[in-house]
C-alpha cells in the first residue's frame, strides 16, 4: 500500500478561497477583528443566567426549537422585539426576528435569498471586510458608494443608481452599515436616511441594513433605524449580541417582513441556532441589558481616548482620523507613501496586527494608505506600547513618522 498522501487537488469545488493558514496564537499588539473588552463581559450575570434557565427549562434542550419553533427561542425573540421598538423604533413581534449563528450566518442567508452570481449590489465604498469578501466569492458586482463624515453620500447613491439604470442594471440591494458605519464609525443623519428610502423606492432597489454597532453609540441616542422609517417595507434588518455582549457567543438576528422571512428560514438549515446561547442571553439581557451597555460604552471611549491619544504622540500629524460617535474601531489615514498592506506583514513580525485599509475596501488604490484599529480588547497600556511599535515600524518601513516635523500635538 502506498505511503503517499492522498491528492484532494482534482476534486475540490470550484472557486475555493485560499487555504486557511493554522492559528499561530494571538500577536502581542492586536488591534484587529470584532473582538471585545474581556473585562467587561458581564461573567457573573452570564453565570447566574445560565443557572437559572436550565434549571427552569433545560428539559426543552430535548427539542430542537425548545419549544419555541424554528425561529429561536420565542424570550430572546421578545425580548429583541421589545428593544428594537425602543432603542430603533422598529415596531416588530416576534414572529419577524429570526434568530441566527452570529450576524454572520444573518448575511449569509439574507445573501443566499437575494444574490446570483453575476448579479450587481450597491455598498458603502469603504465596508466591513466580511460581506466585501462573501460578495466576491458569489461572484457578485459591487458599485461602491463614497463616504463622508455623515456616512454614505446620497448624492453619489443617486448618481450611481441613475447610471445603473441607464444601463439597464437592476442591483439586488443597496447594503449598508448606517450607524455606526464599519469602518469609518460614521452615523448616518436622519435627513440621509428619509433620501435613502426615497432612492430606493423610487429605483424599486431594496436596503440590506446592517445595526450590528448601534448599541456603542457614546451618546447611548440613534437616529431611527431604516427599517423603522420605511413605508413599503423594502428593508431587511440586521443585528448581534457581539458587540453588545460577547462575540464568541456567536448570537445574531434577521428582521423582516413574512415575505422575505419565509424565504430566508426556508435556506437555514442547520436545525437551529446554539439553544444554551440563547437561552442565556435571554435570562441575562431582559433585566439587566440595559445596565451593562452604558457601562460598556463608557470602558471602550475611554479605550479609545487611549488609542486616540497615543496617535497623536507616536504619529503626530502624520496618521489622520476622525472622532468616531461610537464602536469599537478607527478608521486612519496615514500619507500617501505608506501601503498599509505591507505595513500589516512588516507590523504582524513585530507584534502588532492591523486591519489593513485595502481589505475593508471596494476601492482599494483609495484605502491603500488607510488601516482600522480595533480598540475594544487591548488594554490601555497595550494600547500605549502597540501604537510606539506600530509607529517605529512604520518609520522604519516607509519613513512615516518622520522623527521631528510629525510628531506635533493635534
Amino acid at each position: 500500500m502506498s505511503s503517499a498522501a492522498f491528492d484532494f487537488a482534482p476534486v475540490w469545488a470550484d472557486n475555493l478561497p485560499a487555504p486557511a493558514a493554522r492559528w499561530a496564537g494571538s500577536p502581542k499588539y492586536n488591534f484587529t477583528g470584532g473582538n471585545n473588552d474581556g473585562d467587561e463581559i458581564p461573567i457573573d450575570g452570564l453565570i447566574d443566567a445560565a443557572n437559572s434557565v436550565m434549571r427552569r427549562e433545560g428539559r426543552t434542550l430535548a427539542t430542537y426549537g425548545l419549544n419555541s419553533g424554528p425561529q429561536g427561542y420565542r424570550a430572546l425573540r421578545d425580548f429583541l422585539a421589545i428593544k428594537l421598538k425602543r432603542d430603533a423604533g422598529i415596531a416588530c413581534s416576534a414572529d419577524d426576528i429570526l434568530i441566527t449563528s452570529g450576524s454572520l450566518q444573518a448575511l449569509d442567508l439574507v445573501n443566499a435569498v437575494f444574490l446570483s452570481r453575476g448579479d450587481t449590489v450597491v455598498i458603502e465604498q469603504d465596508c466591513y471586510q466580511g460581506t466585501i469578501n462573501r460578495f466576491i466569492r458569489a461572484g457578485v458586482k459591487t458599485v461602491g458608494i463614497p463616504l463622508d463624515s455623515d456616512g454614505m453620500r446620497m448624492d453619489a447613491l443617486s448618481a450611481a443608481l441613475d447610471d445603473l439604470k441607464r444601463r439597464g442594471i437592476r442591483p439586488k440591494f443597496i447594503y449598508t452599515i448606517p450607524t455606526v458605519q464599519n469602518p469609518t464609525g460614521t452615523i448616518l443623519p436622519e435627513a440621509r436616511r428619509v433620501e435613502l428610502l426615497r432612492l430606493s423606492e423610487a429605483h424599486g432597489v431594496p436596503i440590506f441594513e446592517d445595526d450590528c454597532y448601534a448599541d456603542l453609540i457614546w451618546t447611548g441616542e440613534r437616529p431611527p433605524a431604516l427599517y423603522a422609517m420605511s413605508t413599503t417595507g423594502g428593508v431587511v434588518h440586521i443585528g448581534s449580541f457581539s458587540k453588545s455582549i460577547a462575540p464568541a457567543l456567536r448570537v445574531g438576528y434577521i428582521v423582516a417582513g413574512w415575505n422575505v422571512m419565509s424565504r430566508i428560514l426556508a435556506m437555514k438549515t442547520d436545525a437551529g441556532s446554539g439553544a444554551l446561547e440563547q437561552m442565556v442571553l435571554s435570562e441575562y439581557c431582559t433585566p439587566h441589558f440595559d445596565e451593562h451597555v452604558p457601562k460598556l460604552r463608557r470602558g471602550l471611549r475611554a479605550k479609545l481616548d487611549t488609542l486616540m491619544e497615543s496617535l497623536n504622540e507616536q504619529f503626530g500629524t502624520a496618521a489622520e482620523f476622525e472622532d468616531p460617535k461610537g464602536g469599537i474601531f478607527l478608521w486612519v489615514k496615514l500619507p500617501d507613501n505608506v501601503d498599509t498592506m505591507k505595513l500589516y506583514q512588516s507590523a504582524l513580525a513585530a507584534g502588532v496586527a492591523i486591519n489593513p485599509g485595502p481589505e475593508w475596501s471596494v476601492n482599494k488604490p483609495h484605502s491603500q494608505s488607510r488601516m482600522r484599529l480595533c480598540f475594544a480588547s487591548p488594554s490601555h497600556d497595550e494600547i500605549r506600547q502597540g501604537v510606539a511599535v506600530l509607529a517605529d515600524v512604520c518609520r522604519r518601513e516607509f519613513g512615516v513618522p518622520t522623527r521631528s516635523g510629525n510628531v506635533e500635538q493635534r
